[in-house]
C-alpha cells in the first residue's frame, strides 16, 4: 500500500460522519449486552478484549460469553451485574464513526444518564418485551426529550423470551407510540430484537421474518444527523484571542473558538456581544489554511476587518440575528450534586466560554419525573431532581432557547466552595 493510498484512507476516516448515541432503559433490560453484541457482530472487538471477557464469563460459571462485560468497566459493576458509571465506547463502520455512552438504568444514577445523553444525537431506549413500558421507560424518554435529543430508537429487547411474538411487539409499539406523542422528539423508531442472540442488532432476524424494518446498525449508519445542528442562527463564542506578534505575523489578531450555530462566511457583517460593535469577517483560518465558510461544529479562527475589543466569553453573531442578552434566566435544571440546592444560594455559572456568578432567585416548580406533575410547593432540590429555576447573573449572558441551540441554550452551575459541578441547566 503506497503512502498516498494510506493518506487518502486516513483522510476519508477523519472526514466520516460522527454519530453520538446513548443507551438507556430499566435495570436488566440488556443495555450493556446490546452494546457488546453491536461491537461483537460489527467486528469491533480486539482479540485480547474477547479473551478477557471469555475468561471472566467462564470464571462466573455462565453458559455463554457475557458480552455485557465489555462495557461494565468498574469492579463494582461487574460484581453486581449492573451499570453505575457512564461507559464510553468507540467504534466505526465503513459508513460512520460512533461514540456510545452506556448509561445506568437505576433511578439513583439519573445524573449519570443525563451526563451521557447531553451530547447525543440519538437515544436508544430499551424495553423488556415481557413487561412493556415501565417507570424508567417514561423517565428516560422524558429526559431524552428534555435534553433535545433529535432521534429516539425504542429497542423492544428479549423477544426470544416471548417466542418472537409479533402480537406482543405490536402491543408494546402501540403503547410507546401513544406515550412518545407527548414528547417533543419527532423522530421515533421501533425495533424488535434479542441482544443476547443477535436478532436485528447487526444482522436481520430469521426468527422475526414478519419485521420488515431496519436492523439497529443499519438505522445508526443511515439516520440523518446533518440537520441536527442549527445552521440558521449564527453563534460563535470566543474561546481565545490569538496574537502571535511574531516576525511572520506581526499584526495578526484572530478570535478562536468553535462555531455553535449558523454559517459564517468571508465578508459577512457581524456584531460582537456584549459591546454591540459591528464589523465584517476578513478571513476564516484553520491549521490547513483559509476557508470561505465555517459552520457548526467546526473549530476555526475568525479575523475581522476592524480592530474591535473582543475577549474570551464574548460572542460573535449576525447583526440582524442576535441571541438574547440577559441577566435573568429561566431554565430546567437537573441537580447533580449530593449536596442539596441552597435557596437564594450563590453559584458560579459556566455558559459556552463565559464565566459569571449567579444567585438562584426562585424555584418555579419541581417535576415529579414519574408522573410529569409539577410540584409547586416543594422547594427541596436534591440529587437527581429536575426543577424549573430562575437565576440572576452578575453580568449578561448571551443565550438561545435550548430547543433551538443545545450549546448556547445550556449552562452548568459550579459550587464556589468545592469547585464541583452541581447542576446541568437548559434554558426555557
Amino acid at each position: 500500500m503506497t503512502n498516498e493510498t494510506k493518506n487518502t484512507e486516513h483522510n476519508s476516516y477523519l472526514n466520516m460522519d460522527l454519530l453520538r448515541f446513548t443507551t438507556a432503559g430499566s435495570v436488566d433490560d440488556g443495555k450493556s449486552t446490546l452494546i457488546g453484541r453491536l461491537l461483537y457482530d460489527s467486528k469491533s472487538i480486539f482479540t485480547d478484549q474477547m479473551e478477557a471477557i471469555e475468561a471472566a464469563s467462564e470464571k462466573k460459571g455462565e453458559e455463554r460469553v457475557n458480552l455485557a462485560l465489555l462495557t461494565d468497566g468498574l469492579r463494582a459493576e461487574r460484581e453486581q451485574g449492573i451499570t453505575i458509571d457512564v461507559a464510553y465506547r468507540y467504534f466505526a463502520t465503513p459508513k460512520r464513526k460512533f461514540i456510545i455512552a452506556d448509561t445506568p438504568g437505576h433511578i439513583q444514577y439519573t445524573r449519570n444518564m443525563i451526563t451521557g445523553a447531553s451530547t447525543a444525537n440519538l437515544a436508544i431506549i430499551l424495553v423488556d418485551a415481557r413487561y412493556g413500558i415501565v417507570e424508567q421507560t417514561c423517565r428516560h424518554s422524558f429526559i431524552a426529550s428534555m435534553l433535545g435529543i433529535p432521534h429516539i430508537v425504542y429497542c423492544i429487547n428479549k423477544m426470544d423470551l416471548v417466542d418472537f411474538s409479533k402480537e406482543k411487539y405490536e402491543e408494546i409499539k402501540e403503547s410507546l407510540e401513544d406515550f412518545s406523542s407527548k414528547l417533543e422528539t419527532k423522530d421515533v423508531r421501533f425495533i424488535p430484537m434479542s441482544a443476547l442472540l443477535g436478532d436485528n442488532v447487526v444482522n436481520r432476524s430469521e426468527n422475526m421474518d414478519w419485521y420488515e424494518g431496519s436492523t439497529l446498525l443499519h438505522t445508526l449508519e443511515n439516520v440523518h444527523i446533518a440537520s441536527d445542528h442549527n445552521h440558521i442562527d449564527c453563534r460563535f463564542p470566543v474561546q481565545n484571542v490569538i496574537r502571535p506578534q511574531s516576525t511572520e505575523y506581526p499584526d495578526y489578531r484572530g478570535f478562536a473558538g468553535r462555531v455553535a450555530g449558523g454559517v459564517f462566511k468571508k465578508g459577512d457583517e457581524i456584531v460582537a456581544l456584549p459591546s454591540g460593535f459591528t464589523s465584517k469577517i476578513a478571513a476564516i483560518d484553520t491549521m490547513d489554511g483559509e476557508l470561505e465558510e465555517a459552520f457548526a461544529p467546526m473549530s476555526v479562527t475568525i479575523r475581522l476587518e476592524d480592530e474591535i475589543d473582543i475577549s474570551r466569553g464574548d460572542m460573535i453573531a449576525r447583526v440582524n440575528n442576535k441571541p438574547e442578552s440577559t441577566q435573568d434566566v429561566e431554565a430546567m435544571v437537573c441537580w447533580l450534586s449530593d449536596t442539596p440546592m441552597v435557596p437564594n444560594g450563590k453559584y458560579h455559572i459556566k455558559h459556552t466560554t463565559k464565566d459569571a456568578r449567579c444567585i438562584i432567585k426562585k424555584v418555579n416548580y419541581k417535576l415529579d419525573i414519574n408522573t410529569l406533575h409539577r410540584l409547586e410547593d416543594d422547594n427541596n432540590i436534591g440529587m437527581n431532581d429536575i426543577a424549573r429555576l430562575t437565576f440572576r447573573t452578575t453580568s449578561p449572558i448571551h443565550i438561545d432557547k435550548y430547543h433551538r441551540n443545545r450549546i448556547t441554550g445550556s449552562f452548568i452551575l459550579v459550587d464556589e466552595a468545592t469547585n464541583n459541578t452541581v447542576a446541568a441547566c437548559m434554558v426555557i
